[in-house]
C-alpha cells in the first residue's frame, strides 16, 4: 500500500498546526495505523529576523493553518457511472477529520483530493534528489526550457535550491542562465 501513498492537505484552526500534527501522530501510534497514515508534516522555513540590532533565526510556517499528511490510498469506484479514483481509507479519513482543531480537507466539499507529484515537489514537502555528474567549469548542453539546444559552461551549482547557473554565449556576450539541475547534461565531444 505504500506505493499508493499520497499527500493530502488538512486545514486547521489558526495556530493549531502543531497540536493537530501531534494529535494525529498520537492516534496513529495508539491505533497502530502506521500502515495507513505514514507521515505528518508542517512545512517550515528558517528566516533571520533583525530586531533591536540583534539577529535571531526563527522557524516560520510556510502555510499557516495547513498540515500535510501522507496517507495510504486505494483505487475505489464511487458509483457505476464514475471512473476509479485514488482515495484514502474511511478509517484514515475519520481519524484525521475528527482530530481536534481540524476544519476539513482541501478539496471540493468534504472530499479530500491528493496532491499531484509536481505539487508535492513545488510545495517543498518532498524534495526529489538529483545526482549531478557535472562540476563547475564543465561544458554542458541545455535539454529543456527557453534555452533548449544551447551549450554553455557551468558557473555555479546550488544543491540546496537545486539550481545550476550556466554561462551561455548570446548576442556575442557571456550571459548567466539559472536552470534546474536536471535541465542540463555534460556535453560529450
Amino acid at each position: 500500500m505504500a506505493d499508493n501513498a499520497r499527500w493530502f492537505v488538512v486545514h486547521t484552526y489558526s495556530g493549531y498546526e502543531n497540536k493537530v500534527a501531534s494529535n494525529i501522530e498520537t492516534v496513529v501510534e495508539n491505533r497502530k495505523m502506521q500502515d495507513q497514515i505514514f507521515e505528518v508534516r508542517i512545512p517550515t522555513e528558517t528566516v533571520t529576523e533583525i530586531k533591536d540590532d540583534s539577529k535571531k533565526e526563527v522557524e516560520r510556517k510556510l502555510f499557516p493553518s495547513y498540515v500535510m499528511v501522507k496517507v495510504a490510498c486505494s483505487y475505489r469506484k464511487r458509483s457505476e457511472f464514475e471512473d476509479e479514483e485514488l482515495t484514502m481509507t474511511d478509517e484514515a479519513w475519520y481519524v484525521i477529520r475528527n482530530t481536534r482543531g481540524v476544519t476539513g480537507f482541501v478539496g471540493p466539499g468534504s472530499k479530500p483530493v491528493p496532491l499531484s507529484d509536481d505539487e508535492v515537489v513545488k510545495l517543498g514537502i518532498e524534495k526529489k534528489s538529483i545526482e549531478v555528474n557535472y562540476k563547475v567549469g564543465d561544458l554542458v548542453n541545455i535539454l529543456s526550457g527557453p534555452f533548449d539546444g544551447y551549450s554553455g559552461v557551468v558557473d555555479s551549482i546550488d544543491l540546496t535550491k537545486q539550481v545550476v547557473v550556466v554561462m551561455i554565449s548570446m548576442l556575442g556576450r557571456e550571459t548567466p542562465v539559472e536552470l534546474e539541475l536536471d535541465q542540463i547534461e555534460v556535453a560529450f565531444d
